[in-house]
């Protein structure tokens, strides 16, 4: 496992200043380490967006409006985002991974723990992923979401495969994926599980985003809910990410929570896709904050939080889901929970007067001086409208 150089960024206008080496914090750097300067900046720990779809990220590049409209989740997912995923090919989810990694550091978000799917695409989708992460900088928990929405169980075989292939490094690991309790056979949900607890990770689902989870479980399959199925097959060891939970109820919650589970609140996805508000995860010890697609600017994402929770009367917990994505992430790599102190990530943002200077992730400079240092950002831009294009003209072509 490649180790980077050392690094002490500061002090900045407060007298801070954060010493990193190998990647992590430390109390004291080696004399040869490198400095970066912010006398007028602060330092601050990284974002983390703590779900998101990496591959949607083509879509703020005019992506044409469905028809005819959605009118229920359901549709939003088989009209929009269904449609989408079967479109991608290689050099368009190559082009979506850089624009939205490079959007993503230049916003403060250190890392991104995505949620895939490709389905006419599965095997080498996520060492596309895992490969643009690695040139751009970015701290990444990768999966594909295994479903058997559209070849059956064979889809789902292998999708849990790709997800065995992710090479762990000092800034990607990977996570079991799976769709939705509503997309898959029991027999995956336990494959899941056996997989997860083989290769020592955790499982990343989708939970109770709309009530057509909730009813598949009871009136379908038999459970009395989309957790209790997960958690009776076996498809949940501690540690797993529970995104979404919008339908689920207090005691559920709470029973995630006994099982040693995060939860991800989406606020601006719920919002947009019309399936409520998660007021429930206010009973959950563990919530994180993601953006379920959206751009990764997570300041924007918390300001959505702050004013739904305020209209939906939730005020437990608001405060500190971007503190639980960054022990989230901290547990998956083995770090001190605490940023910015020795034995943590050396994962961090410098602002001035609020807007991104530079970025540092595992002791790289990844932004500077507002600028992507990692890419020429005006090409990784250019391709992903170039692809954009492309990939519009596929999904008008599929049936």
């Amino acid at each position: 496992m490649a180790l980077t150089g050392a690094i002490v960024v500061g002090p900045d206008r407060r007298g801070a200043a954060v010493a990193i080496a190998d990647g992590f914090v430390v109390a004291e750097a080696p004399a040869e380490a490198a400095r970066l300067a912010c006398s007028d900046g602060e330092i601050e720990p990284g974002a983390v967006n703590a779900h998101t779809h990496i591959y949607s990220g083509l879509a703020p590049y005019g992506m044409p409006p469905p028809e005819p409209p959605p009118q229920t989740f359901l549709q939003i997912l088989e009209r929009v985002w269904w449609r989408l995923d079967r479109a991608l090919d290689a050099k368009i989810l190559r082009a979506s991974v850089r624009d939205y990694v490079a959007r993503a550091l230049m916003s403060g978000t250190t890392t991104l723990i995505d949620h895939h799917e490709s389905p006419n695409f599965i095997e080498g989708s996520l060492a596309i992923l895992s490969e643009a992460c690695e040139e751009l900088g970015v701290r990444a928990l990768l999966c594909y979401g295994a479903s058997e929405r559209n070849f059956g169980r064979d889809e789902g075989r292998r999708g849990l495969e790709e997800c065995r292939r992710v090479a762990c490094s000092q800034r990607v690991r990977g996570l079991i994926g799976l769709h939705a309790s509503f997309t898959v056979s029991d027999d995956t949900i336990r494959d899941a599980g056996v997989l997860a607890r083989d290769l020592g990770t955790v499982t990343h689902v989708h939970i109770a985003e709309d009530l057509a989870d909730v009813d598949d479980a009871r009136q379908k399959r038999g459970f009395a809910g989309p957790l209790e199925r997960l958690l009776k097959l076996g498809a949940l060891p501690p540690g797993s990410i529970l995104a979404h939970g919008v339908h689920l109820r207090p005691d559920e919650v709470r029973l995630a929570d006994d099982a040693g589970c995060w939860f991800v609140h989406n606020p601006r996805s719920n919002e947009g896709n019309h399936v409520g508000y998660a007021v429930a995860l206010s009973a959950a010890k563990r919530v994180a904050l993601g953006t379920d697609g959206f751009e990764s600017d997570m300041v924007a994402e918390t300001a959505a939080l702050k004013r739904l929770a305020k209209a939906n009367g939730d005020c437990i917990g608001v405060e500190g889901r971007l503190a639980a994505g960054r022990a989230l992430v901290a547990e998956r790599f083995g770090a001190k929970a605490q940023p910015l102190a020795p034995g943590s990530l050396g994962d961090l943002v410098v602002r001035r007067n609020g807007a991104v200077e530079h970025v540092v992730v595992g002791g790289r400079i990844v932004v500077e001086n507002g600028a992507l240092a990692t890419a020429d950002f005006e090409s990784v831009a250019a391709e992903a409208r170039a692809e954009a294009a492309r990939l519009w003209a596929r999904m008008a072509a599929l049936r």
